[in-house]
């Protein structure tokens, strides 16, 4: 290897070396660094680029050659022919590529030795191919083994640069790879030189078609330093495109895990789209990426697209199959690329306008019966009444009130589930009896409405409420073992009747109270007369809540006494209502509005109070009776109220009666119930009142913890001289006796009830014949409380003195 020393020290100009070996280097550096990206690259791109590798490479090898030649100094006239030169190039470049496309065929060591291997062989081939082109005024004679030993450089050394670095790519392999290259091309180039013997021969010319060897060096540096200047930038642009590409590849990545859809728009051209986008409307990613905003969402929303940065607005998006799918777009300014783009998120609005449209629904209509509801039904009253005084609507505009008739023991008897089919019955049955323009609402419970406006007479209002009873009378007759469905009807017509909606509603449900009194299953028109009374009936009302702050009630007193001996027991407090205008209101009256407007809770407690401190100044332990309503048995604090009245006052529980109807008790039976036991707990006593009337049940003789029987006076009323009336009042004290509890007969108005009461062994009595109701004043000996003395007999009369006989001494004196 002497040999190669000595020519490269001493044949050869060392400058001129040195550039050569730069230019190797950088050479094969560019070709390891191509290697890796053909390595990576796709096999669309991967032969564009193979091509551009090996002529670089192919360049920078055949570049490297004729330099090192111009260094060399042969000291006679040399030159270079064209043809083979161009040939030498040719063969690098050829070579290069197979070898590099040979090696990056498929991973393995065969091939990554193989391609070594061949692109060493290229190096050979362009180096002695260059040689042959080399023309000199000599013989040129070649030492055999140099020259095998060259081959054996270059092509060993290639096999290993190319194994180093696509066997385990790293930056130091490159490095080692770009070395071993450098070294293959530099090794195989001098000991080649060094194989080269010159023997001058002056016989010998040179072509005059040759090239001079600075000329040719310094063309193929200069193409050489243009391949690999190109080729670096084509690989920088290669390399920008892929991290752009790796960048948008992650950025879709992170877009697909999104749930809404997503899209990046150049302008309005879209240049990527999520996975979630494409789902949405059936149009793959890779088509819509072709696409612009205008062909998803219309022209309008794209060109509008940047004016509402970061606001949300909704849109129309076309779907594949032409559908349209109601979205909300939100869209922002990003980075994408290195560019501005905007991205736009795209999310699915169909269920949220679904629920909208459920809750629309909820909100204007009936979720039981599908009708309009209160709140659509005001509002097309409005509506029509505004039509009317406009002078839009000719004819009459009617209102028609419905309330189910026993729809409450529906519900009692057959549940709540027969209740509501019965209110879907009845909207069939009424819709298909309305015509065109005509609304049926349901208002709440049992009570619907109907408007009909353009009617051309009022009877027509007749006319639809007969059409919605008959087609109810059908409905039952159809239904299997009759059915129990009817209603009542008011009717009020605008502007007769009234002069705005609130004064029409309430003229028609004043109608129909009156056909709900009248019979029910029937209907009846407003009257001016009906409004008088709804409006006495409203203003007493009024009066009565007032009535206990006014101290406008007070109580008398009704004696209960023992038929047989005579013996006072107690008495009944009653409540009597002196008003400053009406003035003295009778119970029947009074009672039953105080029941339905509420009132009646206040008033009872009042009385229950008044009764009881006034019962707790007697000196005699007499009982002390009171009526308890409905309204007050099923109030969840009555029985603390009973315990409050009872400590406050001081007097013994046992004292005190509750007289309770058995109507007060169906209303709710497990509640009442429970109320009466709490307040058998109290040691008050509780009497079943109007026993007879009403919701008569021996049932509840047995259920309820009742110390008392009270028959009503109205079957004491000539019990003496009617054997029917004397049969029942007989069998309720038979029934009183088996059961262990006292019977109390109220309404004894005469010698011969209560000589009958007598004989038939009933215990106590009440009536007028006993002592008529009278202020607690009255009855100060009986009580142990001293009395007033009544001046005048119109007065002891008033007061209920007279007739107060003792019942032994009437019957002793009959």
């Amino acid at each position: 290897m002497l040999t190669v020393y000595n020519c490269i020290i001493h044949e050869h100009d060392l400058r001129l070396v040195a550039l050569a070996a730069l230019i190797c280097g950088i050479s094969s550096s560019s070709a390891i660094i191509l290697l890796r990206h053909i390595d990576r690259s796709t096999n669309r791109n991967r032969y564009a680029w193979l091509t551009i590798a090996a002529a670089s490479t192919g360049f920078g090898i055949w570049a490297t050659h004729f330099i090192a030649m111009l260094a060399f100094s042969p000291g006679i006239p040399n030159a270079y022919n064209t043809e083979l030169s161009v040939l030498s190039l040719a063969a690098a470049i050829v070579l290069t590529f197979a070898g590099m496309w040979i090696a990056t065929l498929r991973g393995g060591i065969d091939h990554y030795l193989v391609g070594g291997a061949v692109l060493g062989a290229g190096i050979a081939a362009m180096h002695y191919t260059g040689m042959a082109a080399f023309e000199v005024q000599g013989r040129i004679v070649w030492n055999q083994l140099l020259v095998a030993v060259s081959l054996l450089a270059g092509i060993t050394l290639a096999a290993l640069a190319l194994l180093v670095v696509l066997r385990r790519p790293s930056t130091l392999g490159t490095i080692c790879a770009a070395v071993l290259l450098t070294l293959a091309i530099c090794t195989l180039h001098f000991v080649a030189m060094a194989a080269v013997s010159i023997f001058p021969d002056s016989s010998i010319e040179i072509s005059q078609y040759t090239i001079e060897p600075v000329s040719q060096a310094f063309a193929a540096a200069a193409a050489s330093l243009v391949i690999l200047v190109l080729s670096a930038a084509a690989l920088w642009i290669d390399l920008r495109f892929r991290r752009h590409k790796v960048e948008a590849e992650r950025m879709h990545g992170l877009a697909n895990a999104a749930i809404e859809g997503l899209i990046v728009c150049d302008g309005t051209r879209i240049v990527s789209a999520n996975d979630s986008i494409a789902a949405l409307t059936g149009i793959s990613a890779n088509a819509l990426n072709a696409m612009r905003l205008g062909d998803l969402f219309g022209e309008r929303t794209a060109s509008n697209m940047a004016e509402f940065d970061g606001q949300a607005q909704e849109a129309e998006l076309r779907s594949r199959d032409g559908t349209t799918i109601p979205v909300e777009l939100i869209a922002r300014s990003i980075d994408y690329c290195g560019k501005p783009h905007s991205v736009v998120a795209v999310r699915d609005i169909r269920e949220r306008k679904k629920a909208e449209q459920e809750i629309l629904r909820l909100a204007h209509f009936d979720p039981l019966t599908g009708l309009a509801n209160r709140r659509s039904f005001s509002g097309r009253l409005d509506a029509e009444i505004a039509a009317v005084d406009r002078g839009g609507r000719g004819g009459h505009l009617a209102l028609l009130l419905l309330d189910l008739d026993r729809f409450k023991e529906v519900n009692d008897i057959f549940g709540h589930a027969a209740g509501d089919a019965m209110l879907q019955k009845v909207a069939r049955c009424a819709s298909s009896a309305l015509r065109h323009g005509q609304m049926l609402a349901r208002l709440g419970g049992d009570e619907f409405a109907v408007i009909a406006p353009n009617l051309p007479d009022p009877q027509a209002a007749g006319r639809i409420a007969q059409a919605v009873l008959a087609a109810m009378r059908e409905e039952n007759r159809l239904s299997a073992g009759g059915g129990l469905m009817s209603a009542s009807i008011g009717i009020a017509l605008y502007p007769l009747d009234a002069d705005d909606q609130a004064a029409l509603i309430s003229h028609c449900d004043t109608a129909l109270y009156r056909a709900k009194a009248e019979g029910k299953d029937t209907y009846r028109y407003f009257e001016a007369s009906m409004g008088a009374e709804a409006r006495d009936k409203r203003v007493m009302e009024h009066d009565l809540r007032q009535a206990v702050a006014r101290n406008e009630f007070r109580l008398v007193y009704q004696p209960q006494k023992e038929i047989s001996t005579g013996k006072m027991i107690g008495f009944e407090a009653l409540i009597r209502w002196r008003h400053p205008e009406r003035g003295d209101v009778p119970p029947a009256v009074f009672i039953p509005v105080a029941e339905d407007s509420g009132a009646i809770v206040q008033i009872g407690d009042w009385v229950m109070a008044t009764a009881c401190e006034e019962a707790a100044r007697w000196k005699n332990p007499l009982t002390i009776a009171v009526n308890v309503s409905a309204v007050q048995l099923h109030n969840p604090n009555f029985s603390r109220k009973v315990h409050e009245v009872l400590l406050r006052s001081g007097l013994a529980p046992g004292r005190l009666e509750l007289e309770i109807t058995e109507t007060a008790l169906v209303k709710d039976m497990p509640r009442a119930l429970a109320t009466l036991r709490q307040v058998k707990a109290l040691g008050v006593r509780v009497a079943m009142d109007d026993f007879g009337t009403g919701y008569s049940s021996l049932s509840n003789l047995r259920a309820f913890p009742f110390d008392k029987i009270k028959i009503d006076g109205s079957f004491i009323k000539s019990v003496d001289s009617n054997g029917q009336v004397a049969a029942i009042v007989r069998a309720v004290l038979g029934l009183g006796r088996g059961l262990g509890l006292p019977v109390l007969a109220e309404g004894v108005e005469t010698l011969g009830e209560l000589k009958f009461l007598d004989a038939e062994a009933c215990e106590i009595g009440q009536g007028y014949y006993l002592g008529r109701p009278s202020p607690i004043e009255t009855f100060g000996e009986l009580t142990g409380v001293t009395a007033p003395v009544i001046q005048d007999e119109d007065a002891r009369h008033r007061s209920g003195s007279i007739l107060m006989l003792e019942p032994a001494a009437a019957l002793r004196s009959a």
